[in-house]
């Protein structure tokens, strides 16, 4: 059956262009995964800019796709020659500007770079509007501001995912999850707002830009139209399928959705698009998103405003630092069992001990050692037993530090074990992005009925789950098949794009046809680990001042 719907074309497929990472996933109409392909790649630092060349993106694409194909042939023994919906995600934010004639002016800046304080600093007094450093306005107005020469040759200013997008059909557009990274957006309209926009333009002839540097474009000439979840928004021309299958096998005429940023594949991935829902994703680094019925009531720094696929305002808080320092205490524990089963085993504990870090973790199953420790931090004390730390790796935006300093510290009388040992770094992977989440559902009242979880955070069965719900007290979600994450999501955006006037919204979409009968747990917040994460919090804002003196000292 699989088989018969590939050879027909009765798929939509998925590609987003992560960090690290290319994914495709090719799905039937029902959302069921048919087959994945993947492209490894990594960024490069050039000139102190962190950035992919166009040659790469290119040969990332070609070779994501290449791997599909190839997934295609083995599973199934044919060839992919026509596709039913598609679409191209990707990484948001960052700078891509082209000339009329479609030649890249500048280096691909990606949302890595920083190297936009001054603009971002403006353009958020001028719109009374958070713009952090790596949207595309901020990159745009940076090369203003720098009086760089390629800005009088601007026919066209985007991102990734919206390039690609045009490569492949020759639509300069957007969907509106990835264009609310780009600039401001009016939920009402689902289009840039427009008083914003009048406001940057009059900026530039206020403040002699346009003269002094040789142009004479708008804002809205050189940004991609904006669409929303469910329009058309292009076809595979002949010319796109050359590009992307170089066997020749692809057939023109795949009908494309709305290009969209990892953010809004995210959260439709994890079923997040309706009013009073969120996700978090909990890894490396954490974010947390909240869809929201409402703007917020005024301007904060600490908090990001995007939008779903369909328009919905979202409000998200992003803390840099998650798991990394607490993964490197586990790895600590993973060697300590090695040499304790090496003493019981009469191995030579010498020759052990001369094994470097990795190859000591090796020889113990890692994610014993996870688990056991994950599972024994319940039995701490509520509010972690005084003991307190900080998994600074890099500076944190939302506490207001450029740099960081890994920490661990207590109090004299504290209760200091095992248990609220693994509990303090468990409560503080959450700490920062608790604090944005504050804002939004304490301090703006905003109403969150459930969130649903994904990352690595959650992979022991009832740990992280539970600690997160007491930090936001709220039920949370973790669910069985959200596991392919954004190009899925995308895919998923490509089927909804077929089937629009079936459902009365991208929510009754997911909710009736993708996640009606997907495994699930849901853990509610219990009142009394509610109070003692609230206390654990109280030491952690305390403490910062013990992070401050250690980037200072160290």
């Amino acid at each position: 059956m699989s088989k018969e719907k590939i050879v027909n074309g009765e798929t939509s497929l998925g590609i987003e262009f992560g960090s690290t990472r290319i994914k495709a996933v090719l799905t039937d109409y029902s959302g069921a995964v048919l087959a994945i392909g993947t492209y490894d790649w990594e960024n490069s630092l050039v000139d102190n800019i962190w950035t992919y060349s166009e040659e790469e993106i290119l040969a990332g694409l070609k070779g994501c796709y290449s791997s599909l194909v190839s997934a295609v042939d083995s599973k199934y023994g044919v060839k992919i020659t026509k596709i039913g919906a598609m679409g191209i995600s990707a990484m948001m934010h960052g700078y891509l500007a082209f000339d009329k004639d479609g030649k890249l002016l500048a280096p691909f800046q990606t949302w890595r770079n920083s190297n936009t304080g001054k603009a971002a600093d403006e353009l958020t007094e001028l719109f009374d509007f958070n713009i952090p450093l790596r949207w595309t306005i901020s990159h745009l107005y940076q090369r203003i501001l720098d009086g760089e020469k390629h800005v009088k040759d601007i026919a066209f200013v985007t991102t990734l995912d919206s390039f690609i997008h045009c490569l492949l059909t020759g639509e300069k557009i957007t969907g509106i999850g990835d264009a609310s990274g780009i600039f401001p957006i009016d939920s009402k309209t689902c289009d840039y707002d427009q008083t914003m926009v009048d406001k940057f333009d009059k900026l530039l002839d206020d403040k002699g830009y346009r003269k002094s540097l040789g142009f004479n474009w708008k804002l809205r000439d050189i940004l991609p139209k904006v669409l929303v979840a469910g329009e058309k928004a292009g076809q595979l021309t002949e010319a796109g399928a050359a590009l992307l299958d170089e066997s020749g096998n692809l057939q023109a005429g795949a009908v494309f959705c709305p290009s969209e940023g990892d953010a809004g594949t995210g959260m439709v991935a994890t079923n997040s698009v309706a009013p009073k829902t969120g996700n978090i994703s909990a890894g490396t680094s954490t974010f947390a998103m909240i869809v929201l019925e409402k703007q917020l009531s005024k301007l904060h720094r600490e908090i990001d405003m995007v939008t779903t696929p369909d328009g919905y305002p979202v409000a998200m808080s992003h803390a840099n630092n998650g798991t990394s320092d607490l993964n490197s205490w586990v790895g600590l524990f993973a060697e300590f069992a090695n040499l304790l089963m090496a003493k019981y085993s009469n191995e030579d504990i010498e020759e052990l001990e001369k094994l470097d870090g990795a190859e000591a973790q090796s020889r113990v199953d890692i994610g014993d050692i996870y688990e056991i420790l994950y599972k024994n931090s319940l039995k701490g004390d509520l509010d972690a037993g005084g003991l307190l730390s900080y998994g600074y790796l890099s500076g944190e935006g939302i506490t207001g530090f450029n740099e960081g300093r890994p920490l661990f510290a207590r109090r004299p009388d504290g209760n200091m074990n095992l248990a609220n040992f693994m509990k303090s770094h468990l409560y503080t992977s959450l700490g920062a992005v608790k604090m944005g989440l504050d804002i939004i559902l304490k301090e703006e009242g905003m109403a969150c009925e459930s969130i649903n979880g994904h990352g690595g955070f959650f992979k022991t069965e009832g740990v992280g789950q539970r600690y997160l719900a007491a930090a936001v007290n709220a039920p949370v979600t973790v669910m069985a098949n959200a596991g392919e994450g954004g190009p899925w999501g995308m895919a998923l955006l490509g089927i909804y794009m077929l089937e629009k006037d079936n459902y009365a919204s991208l929510s009754e979409f997911l909710e009736k046809k993708v996640f009606k009968d997907v495994a699930k747990t849901t853990v509610c917040p219990d009142a009394k680990e509610v109070e003692g994460f609230e206390r654990f919090m109280d030491s952690y804002k305390k403490g910062l001042a013990i992070e401050k003196a250690a980037i200072e000292s160290l």
